[in-house]
């Protein structure tokens, strides 16, 4: 199953739910809304890392104002959780035990030595 996005921050291991662009041509940091895919050259950001981000000297930082909010799960996370449930309901097979050929006399049985 396919994991939430996660805090690009160093340590961080909370949820992203923001999405960091720099824009070089522009001297400028945009913060906004999470990104509905995962893009090179962005970061995600938890709320707390999204909030308290500062831009480099002499850049300007355009930041989203409205509520930060995690993405609602997609049809592939559905159908993931879906298989996962399946898969952790269906029964593990039980080993056959291995079977010893014996030679009977009488009502003692012998068993060969192992070859």
């Amino acid at each position: 199953m396919r994991s939430p996005r996660r805090c690009s921050r160093n340590g961080c291991d909370r949820q992203a739910v923001a999405t960091l662009t720099y824009v070089y041509k522009e001297s400028t940091a945009v913060v906004g809304p999470l990104a509905v895919n995962p893009e090179p050259h962005t970061y995600d950001l938890c709320e707390s890392h999204a909030r308290s981000l500062t831009a480099p000297r002499g850049w300007e930082l355009v930041r989203y104002d409205g509520e930060f909010e995690p993405p609602p799960p997609t049809t592939d996370d559905l159908v993931a959780l879906a298989d996962a449930v399946r898969e952790a309901a269906r029964p593990t097979p039980r080993p056959e035990p291995e079977i010893i050929p014996t030679t009977r006399r009488g009502h003692l049985r012998a068993v060969p030595p192992p070859s």
